[in-house]
């Protein structure tokens, strides 16, 4: 049974986490899948839009609980490396050259909400739910961080890293981790949307773009003056 299960439609990938009975968990398998399968798209020409999502009722309810028991009895240096595995899983999703919808169905808790916040664009079902639930856990959302401050900013990821709540998709849409909120029964119709409108652009400018969003951001102004002129 596949760990993570891909299917191609004409030039869209779609990308989707298969363990639905454990609410599509983080564990070795999926994180190692799915570094894999989104290492291979800089190199995938056939692939012009990539859609991220979970089979059943969840998007990625984090990290899977026997496995984060048995991290307890791991050495610092084990738990390091897989510590590192989880920030190299997210910067394959982060860096992947062609535009990334994230099609959250359901629940995105932890790890699958560091996920939510490496998508290009996310859509989401009104009944999914979100959380940085790490500190109710009694550990710290530290690899998934760089990804989620950049995407909600520090402001939001005090309140709700401090706290671990639960939230929902219009608090997700209200600070940014979401970009569309949409009755369930109508999320593979705007799912649809958002991909015409991506298989519009060029897919080249579209990597670049990407890269120079990555670039240029957070940056002085006139620090990017060479890199911008010369990017045009």
């Amino acid at each position: 049974n596949l760990a993570v299960t891909t299917a191609l439609a004409g030039s869209v990938l779609t990308i989707a986490l298969n363990r639905p009975d454990q609410h599509n968990a983080m564990n070795p398998a999926i994180m190692s899948e799915l570094t894999r399968v989104f290492g291979e798209l800089p190199a995938r020409d056939d692939v012009r839009v990539v859609v991220l999502t979970g089979h059943g009722r969840s998007f990625c309810a984090g990290a899977d609980l026997a496995f984060m028991r048995a991290a307890a009895d791991y050495t610092f240096e084990e738990n390091v490396a897989d510590g590192q595995a989880i920030f190299d899983l997210m910067l394959a999703v982060d860096r992947c050259p062609q535009p990334v919808v994230g099609r959250v169905n359901g629940a995105a808790i932890g790890g699958g909400a560091g996920l939510v916040s490496c998508c290009d664009i996310v859509v989401a079902a009104e009944r999914a739910t979100f959380g940085f639930s790490e500190a109710r856990l009694g550990i710290v959302p530290a690899v998934i961080s760089p990804f989620v401050l950049s995407r909600i900013g520090p402001s939001h990821a005090r309140e709700l890293f401090l706290t671990g709540e639960r939230f929902d998709a219009r608090r997700a849409q209200a600070i940014g981790l979401v970009h569309h909120v949409v009755a369930d029964s109508d999320l593979d119709a705007a799912v649809a949307d958002r991909v015409a409108q991506l298989l519009q652009a060029a897919p080249g400018a579209q990597a670049a773009i990407k890269e120079l969003i990555r670039v240029v951001a957070f940056q002085p102004k006139e620090s990017v003056r060479d890199y911008t002129s010369g990017t045009i």
